[in-house]
């Protein structure tokens, strides 16, 4: 038995994972990170979004570029490395 792929090495997602997400009808980039959370770990999709993009293009039978890259949310409110560490004084 081979190993499996993992697509998705910060959320451990397999690439047979995905074919079966397609396979049952998540058709999108956004469909695929809601079901399973690829893209959503620390390198937040820099690295399994191009790859998940190349396995959707082929199972829709389209080229790469007719997939719609997920949604960028930035926080809503920028905060300062000092605050995250808890040494900055908020007013």
């Amino acid at each position: 038995m081979t190993e499996p792929v993992i697509i998705c090495r910060c959320e451990d997602i397999t690439l047979q994972d995905i074919h079966e997400l397609i396979k049952q009808g998540k058709h999108t980039l956004e469909e695929l990170k809601r079901e399973c959370r690829c893209g959503m770990g620390p390198c937040q999709g820099r690295t399994c979004t191009p790859l998940i993009a190349q396995e959707l293009a082929k199972a829709l039978e389209t080229n790469t570029g007719n997939i719609v890259l997920p949604t960028f949310r930035p926080p809503t409110a920028p905060i300062t490395l000092g605050a995250l560490a808890g040494g900055a004084k908020h007013d």
